[in-house]
């Protein structure tokens, strides 16, 4: 679960470039600060958050050493020095008191244990240190999640996930909120917001849900006739909605700061 094909989200992530592009502006920065981009994969943000930091450094972290070679061929070359990158769990970064700001987009709700990753956070961030942040919250992605669920149910489908468990936390803004406020932090903003996202075609509402959505339940199937079953029921219910291909996204912002 921890490896990602990085040249495939490479090419699909425009959703969350355009979300992360959003979130960034929402970082105050002078241009000379260590920010820490935390699930940083294959590096499209953290090109963006370089541009900022023409007197800083960056530092792109993730579990996914896939992302992170990515990460590195794209933007080495060009930010040299100013730029490293670290595989690393963000519940447990290898940071102390020392990040000016953390940003991180479409990644902490891949942790479970949020409150262990807000300890993490807050002891990363030097004082005074400003977390900026945006994942899935509150009903991100119910509706094709649930038709995974009937899907996991059916005899083809069954005996690979019989020990299924959810491997995602989409917390409302109040839950966060407070475990952020238990973390340490201050000036804690939380928000939830609809960010559906609709593809052009089948072929690319598969391509997506294949490398982004449906990859952990597709890790529980070994067989490929198998898996294009079970990622083709789901686009062809997709093709049936109003708008067609639409996937049901919402946001969580995280924004505080430590004292």
């Amino acid at each position: 679960m921890r490896e990602w094909n990085a040249d495939a989200y490479h090419r699909v992530s425009n959703p969350q470039l355009s979300w992360g592009i959003q979130v960034l502006e929402r970082l105050p920065l002078e241009g000379d600060e260590l920010v820490l981009d935390v699930g940083c994969g294959t590096g499209r943000l953290t090109e963006l958050l370089l541009e900022r930091l023409p007197r800083g450094r960056g530092i792109g972290i993730d579990q996914s050493v896939n992302m992170l070679e990515t990460a590195r061929t794209y933007l080495a070359g060009r930010f040299g020095r100013h730029v490293e990158f670290v595989q690393a769990d963000a519940g447990a970064l290898p940071f102390r008191n020392v990040a000016d700001a953390i940003f991180s987009t479409a990644t902490f709700h891949w942790l479970l244990d949020h409150e262990r990753l807000f300890r993490s956070v807050f002891t990363a961030l030097a004082p005074g240190g400003r977390l900026v942040a945006q994942c899935g919250g509150g009903l991100n992605l119910q509706r094709v999640h649930a038709r995974c669920d009937d899907l996991m149910q059916r005899p083809a489908f069954a005996p690979h996930f019989a020990n299924w468990s959810e491997p995602w936390e989409f917390a409302d803004a109040d839950t966060t909120a407070r475990r952020l406020r238990t973390a340490g932090f201050t000036d804690v903003r939380t928000s939830v917001e609809a960010s559906p996202v609709v593809q052009p075609d089948a072929a690319t509402y598969r391509e997506f849900i294949t490398h982004v959505i449906v990859r952990p339940h597709l890790a529980r199937l070994a067989d490929g006739a198998l898996r294009d079953r079970f990622v083709d029921s789901i686009t062809a219910l997709a093709a049936a909605d109003s708008p067609a291909f639409e996937l049901d996204y919402w946001r969580l912002n995280i924004e505080a700061r430590k004292p």
